[in-house]
C-alpha cells in the first residue's frame, strides 16, 4: 500500500479554457471534487506533485481544504496529447472505512522455468479492477511465475490477494501463460505453408470426352 499523499489545493472561482492555460502556467491544475451527497468544488492542485502521485501510482490520496482534510479517491485524469502532462482531474469523496473499486497494475516476479524448455511467456492481463478499502489499496498485485511450465497458466482465480482486496474481473482470464512456439505445435512433417496444390492431369481428349 502507497504511503499517504496529502496534495494542498487552492478553490478556483470561474471556469473555461483561459482559466485553465493561466492556472497552467502556474505549474497548477485545474481540478474538482465531488460525492458523499456534498457540494461539487472547483479546485487546483499543484502540477509536479499531482504527476508525481500518478507516476507512483496512488490512488488515494488525502485534499486540504478549507482548513482540513478530505480523504479523495483519483477517478479521471485528462492528459494532454503526447500523454506527458495532467490537464485536469476529478477526486471523489471516499471514507476511511468504504470500499472501492479502483484498477491496479499486475507486476510479474520471477522466472518461469517453462522458458528454458523453449516457450514464450504472454501476458494477457497488465492490469486489474479490485474491490479493496480505500485506506488499503495495493500499488500492484504480484504475479509470481517462478513454477510456471510450458502450456501452464496462471488466472484471475489463482492470484494471491492481499487482504480485503476482490478482483471483478472474470475469474477464469488468463493474467499469464507459457505457450508453446507455433513451430513446435505443428504436427511433424513438412513445414506449414510448404505443401503445394493437387495438380489434377488429364490425358489427352478426355476433357472434349467429357463435355459430349
Amino acid at each position: 500500500m502507497a504511503e499517504s499523499v496529502v496534495l494542498e489545493t487552492e478553490k478556483r472561482e470561474g471556469r473555461g479554457s483561459r482559466l485553465a492555460a493561466k492556472l497552467r502556467k502556474q505549474k497548477k491544475v485545474p481540478a474538482v471534487v465531488y460525492g458523499h451527497k456534498e457540494q461539487t468544488v472547483s479546485l487546483s492542485v499543484d502540477h509536479d506533485l499531482l504527476l508525481s502521485t500518478i507516476r507512483h501510482g496512488v490512488r488515494v490520496v488525502d485534499i486540504r481544504m478549507d482548513g482540513g482534510v478530505q480523504k479523495a479517491q483519483i477517478v479521471e485524469v485528462q492528459w494532454d496529447h503526447l500523454g506527458k502532462d495532467v490537464l485536469h482531474v476529478d477526486f471523489k469523496r471516499v471514507s476511511a472505512d468504504e470500499r472501492i473499486e479502483v484498477e491496479v497494475p499486475i507486476e510479474l516476479r520471477g522466472i518461469a522455468p517453462g522458458l528454458s524448455d523453449g516457450g514464450l511467456l504472454d501476458q494477457p492481463l497488465h492490469t486489474l479492477r479490485i474491490e479493496c478499502p480505500a485506506i488499503s489499496v495495493p500499488d500492484v498485485i504480484r504475479v509470481s511465475v517462478a513454477e510456471l511450465q510450458v502450456e501452464g497458466a496462471i488466472h484471475i482465480k489463482d492470484l494471491k490477494l492481499p487482504e480485503g482486496v476482490k478482483a471483478l474481473e472474470d475469474p477464469d482470464a488468463i493474467v499469464v501463460h507459457v505457450t508453446r512456439p507455433a513451430a513446435a505445435a505443428e504436427t511433424p512433417g513438412a513445414p506449414a505453408g510448404t505443401a503445394e496444390p493437387e495438380v489434377i492431369t488429364r490425358k489427352k481428349g478426355e476433357e472434349g470426352e467429357e463435355e459430349k
